[in-house]
């Protein structure tokens, strides 16, 4: 057992056998429940004596994914109110040490997800010098549903009010609160492209690595306003905060699960806004999300999976059986002209069916090219791509969505990866991976050049991985004035 000391109180954690520390379940802001509901996050209490920390605390609430997505996913559901809290793992516990510091967010499109999955254990960060931290924010309704009277985005407030606490505190856990990188997989890629855009956590970190997330996810008022009336109408009440409120998890969860499979079903902008085309109900509420651009003061990692999208088709088996016409519909609703775009995407898939194409026009759309304009707008950031093809489904799976997770973690044998990953991922990818990403926590470079609009170097995970200048250049110009 270890003891370090916070502004609220001390907490005692466990030691492994590998010599780094674990403090699990700090609260860094009260429990967002009864008068603090649907409101910015409260300082915790202060506690008197010495807080036990080791064992992980309550998660956000939230429903669980739906299958097949529940078996794929890495997730965990713990009940209780005390669900800001965070998770610490050093190599160095107590103050003096000076180390970069890496602080989680986790993905779910805003709506799944926590930061005490087994799968974001933050010890192999540690074990190579970095203090890891991950953290739980409001989910769903809770943190981003759009309601009179209330603000906006209280998921994004819990994650600024976290990076505040270990402003504050990581200093004592072996920590250099000069030194934080934050970095985020999907949602938690897009709330950092949030606060990146928005300048809401300035100060509070010094680097970022987005994974398959940026700056172009959001829903402007009005069609946060469809969404929250939607949700009203489904429970039979009033779409105001006291009304929410007086829902119980139990009938509230299931419900706000059941819109994204609306949205899914029915994706027309009259009803849902701009999450007609991302189908996610809930999402950062803002007017618009302008890239930081060169003087936003933060050194930028950025990138995505070459086949992201596959996650989405191949479990619910669409990949070989979604028609033509609906892949020219969606390239049109994405802005690309489908007799000028889809034949570009087919040169290098000349066998490729529609679903497969979809998956190369979406993935486009939602992830590498907001990666690109990111890292366009800020001068020094680095590009990567995630090739890496899964063996699961008959090699059907790919590189998709959220396949990284265990190579950036160094956690391949983790079971809750297995679903995914199969029985022999590469462990040298894992290393290579791993280890750019605590090289830029400590540096600020990852090991290749920085991105520039002429040589537009990409670092490619894969089995070998390499760096390489503009891969796919045709299919990225499609985009020029588009995404």
């Amino acid at each position: 057992m270890t003891v370090c000391n916070t502004e609220q109180g001390a907490v005692r954690g466990s030691l492994s056998s590998n010599g780094v520390a674990s403090f699990l379940g700090i609260p860094y802001a009260a429990p967002p429940f009864g008068a603090r509901r649907f409101r910015a996050p409260c300082p915790p209490e202060p506690w008197t004596g010495v807080r036990d920390a080791t064992a992980h605390g309550p998660t956000a609430p939230h429903a669980p994914y739906a299958p097949p997505f529940d078996a794929l996913i890495p997730e965990d559901v713990i009940p209780g109110e005390d669900c800001l809290n965070l998770n610490v793992w050093t190599p160095s516990p107590g103050p003096g040490a000076g180390l970069p510091v890496m602080v989680w967010l986790h993905g779910g499109a805003f709506s799944n997800g926590s930061g005490s999955a087994p799968a974001y254990d933050g010890s192999a960060f540690a074990r190579d010098g970095v203090v890891c931290v991950n953290l739980n924010y409001r989910l769903g309704t809770d943190g981003f549903l759009h309601l009179p009277g209330v603000p906006d985005n209280r998921g994004l407030l819990d994650q600024v009010a976290a990076l505040r606490w270990i402003r504050a505190n990581i200093a004592s856990f072996g920590g250099d609160p000069d030194q934080v990188t934050v970095f985020g997989e999907s949602a938690g890629a897009m709330s950092i492209g949030v606060l990146l855009a928005t300048g809401k956590a300035h100060g509070l970190f010094r680097r970022a690595i987005l994974q398959s997330g940026a700056c172009h996810h959001f829903l402007r008022p009005s069609s946060a306003a469809l969404i929250a009336a939607r949700l009203a109408t489904k429970l039979g009440i009033e779409p105001t905060p006291e009304a929410f409120a007086a829902v119980p998890l139990s009938d509230l969860l299931p419900a706000q699960a059941e819109l994204r499979t609306e949205v899914s079903a029915r994706p027309d902008p009259f009803l849902w806004g701009e999450a007609a085309l991302n189908m996610m109900p809930f999402e950062p509420v803002t007017d618009g999300l302008p890239l930081p651009g060169p003087h936003c003061g933060v050194d930028l990692l950025i990138g995505s999976n070459r086949e992201e999208y596959r996650l989405f088709l191949v479990p619910t088996e669409r990949l070989e059986t979604f028609p033509e016409p609906r892949l020219r519909a969606v390239t049109a609703a994405y802005d690309l002209e489908p007799d000028k775009a889809l034949p570009v995407y087919r040169t290098t898939r000349p066998a490729a069916a529609p679903g497969e194409l979809l998956d190369a026009v979406a993935t486009d759309w939602f992830y590498r090219i907001p990666a690109i304009r990111l890292a366009e707008s800020v001068p020094g950031s680095h590009l990567y791509e995630f090739a890496w093809r899964s063996p699961q489904f008959a090699t059907r799976l790919g590189a998709c969505h959220a396949l990284e997770l265990a190579f950036v973690f160094d956690r391949l044998h983790d079971p809750s990866y297995a679903p995914m990953l199969g029985t022999h991922p590469p462990q040298a990818l894992a290393d290579a991976m791993h280890a750019a990403w605590v090289s830029f926590a400590k540096t600020g470079d990852p090991g290749w050049p920085a991105y520039n609009t002429t040589t537009r170097t990409t670092m490619v995970f894969a089995e070998d991985p390499a760096p390489e200048d503009d891969p796919r250049r045709e299919e990225r110009l499609l985009w020029e004035g588009v995404r």
